[in-house]
């Protein structure tokens, strides 16, 4: 191996060396991860924040784990998805849009992932509606052409993302919408260091496979908006390498905004 190389690793192994003691001696927070049901877990970004050597800690709502009340003891929240509605009665929901908007006032970066996104729209005075049609399976989703799209996505001008929903979210005052899909217009909003998506990106195989199981009890018509588990698993180790390129873009971003002080 040419030593240019080798020096490029040692110094890589340095820096990773020193990011993860930094962590340990100073007491970073970890970034919490709301989960609202065991099927809808955090997937890809957890295997992202491992590998950035970035705290996490995993916050079961659908296993009664108590919502916290201060923010201040996160570097950022992130809520996952769930098959409630933001619009539903239940306790927690109440208590989630609560610890969103007293996140968004202190500027702890908020992430939002289907569900998680739409909660995030609500807490900040958006509606959440019914969209016009079930968005279900794999569909192309554009990135806009604003200043504040490419700069959570650069030059991508769109990619291939998962889909698992039946409503959508409208923009809080200020956000910039920053993707958009043929049967679903608001795709995904930032607002500062908060970024809300429709879409998820977070997906795994093992997710995929796992709510397939569940498709038949959507009683959505396989058609352009919605595809059979068949169409959904084709192609689906490449279809994720793929979706990764397009989430390490919207995670590294996002991460850049971490509050871990």
């Amino acid at each position: 191996m040419p030593w240019r190389r080798i020096r490029r690793l040692r110094q890589t192994c340095r820096r990773d060396t020193m990011w993860r003691l930094s962590k340990i001696l100073f007491g970073m927070k970890p970034v919490a991860i709301f989960r609202h049901s065991p099927a809808e877990g955090p997937g890809y970004f957890a295997t992202f924040l491992d590998r950035h050597s970035v705290p996490w800690q995993l916050i079961a709502v659908d296993g009664g784990a108590v919502v916290p009340v201060d923010p201040g003891d996160f570097s950022g929240l992130a809520l996952m998805g769930g098959p409630m509605s933001a619009n539903d009665a239940l306790p927690w929901i109440g208590q989630e849009l609560s610890l969103i908007r007293a996140a968004a006032a202190r500027d702890i970066p908020l992430l939002g992932h289907c569900l998680g996104g739409q909660l995030m729209a609500k807490a900040l005075g958006a509606a959440v509606t019914r969209n016009p049609v079930k968005e279900i399976g794999w569909g192309e989703v554009r990135v806009l052409n604003n200043p504040m799209a490419h700069n959570w996505l650069g030059e991508l001008p769109g990619f291939l993302s998962f889909q698992w929903h039946g409503e959508t979210f409208g923009l809080p005052a200020g956000a910039t919408l920053i993707m958009e899909s043929s049967h679903c217009r608001h795709q995904a909003f930032a607002l500062g260091p908060h970024l809300g998506m429709q879409c998820h990106v977070e997906m795994t195989g093992a997710m995929i496979r796992r709510w397939n199981r569940q498709w038949a009890a959507e009683n959505a018509a396989p058609g352009p908006s919605v595809q059979t588990p068949a169409q959904m698993e084709e192609g689906l180790e490449q279809r994720l390498a793929a979706l990764r390129v397009a989430a390490d873009r919207l995670y590294t971003r996002w991460m850049a905004g971490l509050k871990f002080a």
